[in-house]
């Protein structure tokens, strides 16, 4: 488990320099479209305002996250029972304690965010909380703290900040291919040809990068909830109730998808291929093995 952090520590590097790399390919092919001719103006523009993008997304993007999803936080006197679970499994762990939240949502779920374990938040939806027992509440937000532990928040924060940016970069740059007026020539046919092939692939490998990271993530979090209440069945018992009672949350946005516990958007023709969860009955599957070992 600890070479699994230290892994997770060194991929946050990696998901940066995706980023940048990404970043720096709609840059250049901004540059060729939009600046005058021997000059870089528009690629430097570019990669500095990325870097400012993540600095200001590294610190910022988990209350984004929260404040997409509709979260408010909780004290202990709003929700107890969640609040006393999350309080247990962090004194049990030696976590510090995170900021709790509830999501006002009927489908059932969870997620955690934030940029280390000192900034750590965890939020439940008002579905999970009804549908849940104790056990299967506290297997659910054990797989949550867990995310805190081994830094999958911190990877997740990066993988969000490049799936925004990216999607958005990629939005403007392609209304600007189109609707740009006489620059869109600038670079000639074969330029703007490439550019906007780099600029619909970009998102696309965004996702993938997403898609790569998430779901051995999950497993490890299962995993590691397992260990730290030494009941497996809780857990396996609430991803069970979350594929038969979840549903798609109020509040959708998949950059932010890869967060929740199970997958919050509506299932579409490719749900399957490009999910950011690995199946729950493999997940179930594992736990129980995990189970006869104790």
């Amino acid at each position: 488990m600890y070479r699994a952090i230290a892994r997770n520590k060194r991929s946050t590097v990696g998901i940066f320099a995706v980023f940048f790399v990404i970043l720096g390919v709609l840059g250049f092919v901004a540059n060729s479209l939009y600046a005058a001719p021997g000059t870089y103006s528009v690629f430097v523009l570019v990669l500095v305002g990325a870097a400012l993008y993540a600095t200001i997304q590294y610190f910022a993007a988990g209350r984004q996250a929260v404040a997409m999803s509709g979260a408010v936080p909780i004290q202990r006197s709003d929700e107890p029972r969640l609040y006393r679970i999350v309080e247990n499994l962090s004194i049990t762990t030696g976590t510090p304690m995170p900021a709790v939240y509830v999501v006002p949502d009927p489908a059932p779920n969870a997620f955690a965010t934030g940029r280390d374990p000192a900034h750590a938040i965890v939020a439940a939806t008002t579905g999970l909380l009804e549908l849940m027992d104790d056990d299967e509440l506290e297997g659910v937000m054990a797989h949550e703290l867990s995310h805190v532990r081994n830094y999958d928040i911190r990877v997740s924060l990066a993988v969000y900040g490049l799936v925004v940016a990216v999607g958005l970069l990629s939005d403007l740059l392609i209304r600007a291919a189109f609707f740009g007026g006489r620059d869109r020539d600038r670079g000639g046919p074969i330029v703007l040809i490439v550019g906007i092939v780099a600029i619909v692939v970009a998102p696309i490998v965004a996702s993938l990068v997403q898609l790569a990271i998430s779901r051995q993530r999950e497993y490890l979090a299962d995993a590691t909830g397992a260990l730290t209440t030494r009941y497996p069945e809780g857990l396996a018992r609430a991803l069970a109730k979350l594929e038969t009672n979840g549903g798609p949350l109020r509040r959708q946005n998949t950059s932010m998808a890869h967060l929740w516990i199970t997958n919050p958007l509506r299932p579409g023709l490719l749900a399957g291929l490009f999910s950011t969860h690995p199946p729950i009955a493999d997940r179930i599957a594992r736990l129980r093995r995990i189970g006869g070992e104790f």
